[in-house]
């Protein structure tokens, strides 16, 4: 496959682009690498080259700690229990002050500027004097390295910022860096923050506006013309003009402006209805036996390309790796009515696809030096699990997707019966009984189908701590509490299957890599 190969050559930027050690340290360029940094910028390939090195790095992160790992983990999803030797047991119970967990947030920190970093040389060269870069390929390069600078930056936002609200959007927080300059940058407000987001967000948009998805649609294959290049096709592995939409409306819905972020999901739903970029998968191809869509790809508008998905799914879900590693739900079959399974109370629909395409159940081996070995089923999660062909979703991991648009539009709805319509539009595309409503339905009950609806769709994609992080949800869906005797979970009821959250745990500390650096400063 041609992608492989497109990504592969965005490895050729980071021969002369040094990852950073800090958002004060920023890339720095001997006369040596100042020339090949200048032989990289003098066609548009070498352009598409170092915007590919970013893409590329990313899976470092998103790749599974921000993604299926550690945050999905820090949300309860999974069966992690307390006082046990499992090596996200610090995740679990959101415990910053292990070194654990601050080793994993400098690494956080230190990557995400280091892509800052390197997004903001880009930027430089697009619009320096004699510039090499045409007005075919301007537009894309530009449009998408303010669109990943504003991605990452937000997502910092959401792990370090407050929860965002009038009386938080003021709070000091972290520097927007939109230079490529060695300075320590001010540290900022959440408020201002956000603004900075939105503005690249907003040139974005404009620079992408005649994005080829618009009228070609995603493109996944090569092209039949030998003529034509593939640099613009493949564009659900790029943060493309629906992408960039789609994350300005979950930037304007997590700093609470409803209007803006109810409007801008409607614009995408209603050209993708027209146009149907982003179709709802079809049900055979979910239940394929040879080769099922467990991503449900056709409607994922941004992805990373990830060649070593199968890897991170071995580690982390698979039933062939460490016990003390394996992240899945408590239970023992998949059927319905087992009280004491998390899959009885996270799906209400028998027939719902997700549920009968992304669980199985596994047998593991319980070890210990105080027992005997002994046999336990438990409900794996096979969301990415390996394809067997080298078909496009098989290196693909969800960071956006259509669903979220629509939950998006169904929370910022004017009245019960509209959010209702989005809602059900996604049941019906996951073969789920459509939900009737009652007299006694309003705006908090359908908060309540929204929740269900989101923490279904995301799991997998590092999504639902930041919803429980918006929402100041005191409790999430635990992932351990189920199966002990007396517990059960109901989102009439949550009585003892939850995990009891102080609002505080919502925001992390700032890293000490860059505490320090600005107390030596």
């Amino acid at each position: 496959m041609k992608l492989r190969n497109i990504f592969k050559l965005g490895l050729v930027s980071l021969a002369i682009t040094a990852t950073t050690t800090s958002c004060n340290d920023w890339l720095q360029v001997d006369m040596e690498d100042s020339i090949m940094e200048n032989m990289l910028f003098e066609n548009d390939e070498g352009y598409i080259s170092a915007l590919n090195g970013i893409y590329t790095k990313m899976n470092e992160q998103y790749g599974s700690t921000l993604s299926m790992g550690m945050l999905d983990v820090m949300a309860q999803y999974y069966d992690v229990e307390k006082n046990t030797n499992h090596n996200q047991n610090v995740y679990a119970q959101l415990q910053y002050s292990q070194g654990a967990f601050k080793s994993m947030s400098n690494s956080i920190w230190t990557a995400l500027y280091g892509y800052i970093a390197n997004i903001n040389t880009l930027l430089d060269h697009c619009d320096e004097s004699g510039t090499h870069l045409t007005k075919l390929y301007y537009p894309y390069v530009k449009g998408e390295a303010l669109a990943l600078r504003a991605f990452f930056h937000f997502d910092m936002l959401r792990l370090y910022g407050p929860i965002y609200s009038s009386d938080t959007e003021n709070t000091i927080v972290m520097p927007y860096q939109e230079t490529s300059s060695k300075q320590i940058q001010p540290l900022l407000s959440a408020k201002e923050v956000a603004g900075k987001i939105l503005r690249d967000l907003n040139e974005a948009e404009q620079l992408l506006k005649d994005d080829k998805i618009r009228t070609n649609g995603a493109m996944l294959g090569d092209s039949s013309d030998p003529n034509e290049r593939n640099t613009f096709r493949y564009r659900q592995f790029r943060l493309n003009y629906y992408a960039v939409k789609a994350l300005k409306a979950r930037v304007y819905l997590w700093i609470g402006d409803k209007e803006n972020a109810y409007n801008t999901a409607l614009e995408i739903i209603k050209e993708n209805k027209e146009k149907s970029v982003f179709p709802w998968i079809k049900k055979n191809a979910v239940t394929n036996s040879d080769n099922p869509d467990r991503v449900f790809s056709p409607e994922v508008m941004f992805s990373l390309y990830n060649q070593s998905r199968k890897n991170s799914y071995e580690s982390l879900f698979s039933s062939r790796g460490d016990i003390n590693s394996m992240l899945y739900f408590k239970g023992t079959s998949l059927e319905d009515g087992d009280i004491f399974s998390k899959l009885t109370y996270f799906y209400d629909d028998f027939g719902d696809i997700r549920r009968s395409s992304q669980w199985s159940v596994e047998e593991l081996t319980i070890q210990s030096s105080e027992v005997e070995a002994k046999k336990q089923n438990v409900i794996a999660f096979n969301k990415y699990m390996d394809a067997t062909q080298d078909v496009p979703f098989r290196y693909m991991i969800p960071l956006i997707r259509m669903s979220e648009v629509y939950l998006i539009a169904a929370e910022c709805a004017q009245t019960p019966q509209e959010s209702m319509e989005y809602i059900n539009e996604i049941r019906a595309a996951r073969n789920c009984v459509k939900l009737e409503m009652k007299d006694t339905d309003g705006p908090e009950e359908i908060q309540k189908y929204i929740y269900r609806e989101f923490m279904r769709e995301e799991i997998g994609e590092g999504q639902m701590f930041y919803y429980y992080k918006r929402k100041a949800m005191k409790e999430m869906m635990s992932g351990s509490e189920f199966g002990q005797e007396g517990s059960y979970w109901t989102p009439e009821a949550p009585l003892e299957g939850v995990f009891k959250v102080q609002l505080s745990q919502y925001v992390w500390p700032m890293p000490e890599v860059e505490a320090n650096k600005r107390i030596t400063k």
